[in-house]
């Protein structure tokens, strides 16, 4: 925890940089309709492996679990005008609240007793003594496990992470802009976005997080479920997430439900983000033979670039790449293991070199520059301003 403490307070400053020094927003600027199609397309494809991967480790429990919700969340709100409101926005909570009772049911009664370990993590409730282990109150506090240590194999392994959840996090900020309806974040929103991921970074660093922050993907999927896309579901949601956090029983409560009914939700959610990626498609030209071979090579380089890595990864951290420099193989390894950041840099590099002045229409240029500014269209100050009391503390160049 103390190695980890260390590489995220030095990584930390990665995202700041890049962010503050609008070196990212910069970067964004030489993105098109083409190459945010494979990004956010694999940011939620990319992650395949949380969906029926691991519902079918619980099979009893996960596969119930994703017919409820499609039936009741797209099917039910239909039986009845009053009705839609309720299962459009609330048929998640009803069918984990249901299916986390069926659970339930089944480790009470002990079909869980003689089964396979495996299988005994995934369905059970009580796993692991969760519950009962936990605290009641426990207030994090800077440095709770001691003083950060700072080993460079895990501080390169880290940067290269810092570099992949930019990525990611921006190809999530083109699908929570696309999903809530508003214009594509410019420039300078995505830079300050990448900033502030690097601050939430240093404070885990200080408050011993075992994880960095990146957007979640997850979220973005609930958000065009749910069609909700307020900021206040997000603000009141933080502060469920910090009562969790301090008040131990309470989160490890919620922490007993089974992975296989988030499994079945990710399968949802994944879908949404995946889907919304391919819409931005209509912005640029479907008949050009050459946009067509720049997001052909993009996803499937993405895909196979990024599963190549992973299965070429070793449990003590190695990788395909073995130059005789250990840093350079820890970022590497790392950056190439993402399935969007692979096609980030393959799209850009094709889009933008591959006949591009000429093809500018085809690309959707004339219609995506306008969205690139900050004042390039009269909606984006509606849509990407701050909060009130927060813009009267930060300085207007990084509005």
């Amino acid at each position: 925890m103390r190695t980890i403490q260390g590489s995220l307070i030095v990584c930390s400053f990665i995202n700041i940089i890049l962010g503050f020094s609008r070196v990212w927003g910069g970067l964004t600027r030489l993105f098109s309709p083409i190459v945010i199609v494979p990004v956010v397309s694999l940011v939620g494809l990319g992650l395949y492996a949380r969906g029926f991967v691991l519902l079918g480790n619980c099979v009893e429990i996960g596969l119930p679990m994703l017919i409820l919700l499609v039936v009741s969340q797209q099917y039910l709100k239909h039986v009845h005008l009053r009705t839609k409101f309720i299962f459009e926005r609330f048929a998640l909570l009803f069918c984990i609240g249901i299916v986390w009772a069926f659970a339930a049911i089944l480790t009470a009664a002990g079909a869980y007793n003689n089964v396979k370990s495996q299988t005994k993590d995934s369905c059970r409730i009580d796993r692991a003594s969760l519950i009962s282990d936990a605290p009641w109150i426990k207030i994090p506090y800077p440095f709770q496990w001691g003083t950060p240590v700072f080993e460079a194999s895990h501080v390169f392994g880290m940067m290269g992470a810092a570099l992949v959840t930019s990525a990611e996090s921006t190809g999530t900020f083109f699908a929570a802009a696309r999903l809530a309806g508003a214009t594509p974040p410019p420039a300078n929103v995505l830079t300050r976005s990448i900033g502030l991921q690097g601050i939430g970074m240093l404070l885990e660093g200080f408050f011993g997080s075992l994880v960095g922050t990146t957007a979640s993907v997850e979220n973005v999927g609930l958000l065009g479920l749910t069609r909700i896309g307020s900021r206040r579901v997000v603000q009141i949601s933080t502060a469920f997430m910090i009562f969790f956090s301090i008040f131990g029983k309470f989160g490890a409560f919620f922490a007993s439900i089974p992975l296989p009914i988030f499994a079945a939700i990710y399968c949802i959610l994944l879908g949404i983000v995946a889907a919304v990626g391919i819409t931005f498609l209509q912005f640029a030209n479907n008949n050009s033979m050459r946009n067509i071979y720049v997001l052909g090579v993009s996803l499937f380089l993405g895909i196979s670039i990024s599963q190549y890595f992973v299965s070429k990864s070793t449990p003590t951290g190695g990788g395909p790449t073995r130059t005789g420099a250990g840093w350079f193989n820890d970022i590497f390894n790392t950056i190439f293991s993402s399935a969007p950041t692979v096609a980030m840099i393959v799209g850009t590099l094709l889009d933008n070199t591959l006949d591009a002045r000429r093809t500018s229409e085809d690309r959707g240029l004339p219609w995506w520059e306008r969205f690139q500014y900050k004042h390039g269209d009269n909606r984006t100050e509606e849509f990407y301003s701050f909060p009130l009391l927060i813009r009267e503390y930060i300085p207007t160049r990084f509005h």
